[in-house]
């Protein structure tokens, strides 16, 4: 069994508090390449998750979910 970290919470917790992409890069300095790496489901850093809960005033729950891989 494999197990994986998904990001799905981080895009409906950004479309509840009214927050975009656009806005994460141009307002809260996040890169374009950590954006990249969400969206692509790779390994963020703590201090990245940190960032993003701070900036949307949410819990790590929020953010991403880890659930095993049924294969």
């Amino acid at each position: 069994m494999v197990f994986i970290i998904s990001y799905e919470p981080l895009w409906e917790t950004m479309r509840r508090k009214g927050v975009t992409t656009y806005a994460l890069i141009k307002n809260h300095s996040f890169s374009r390449g950590t954006l990249d790496s969400l969206k692509q489901g790779r390994n963020i850093s703590t201090s990245t998750l940190n960032d993003l809960c701070r900036t949307l005033g949410c819990r790590v729950e929020d953010i991403l979910q880890y659930r095993p891989d049924e294969k």
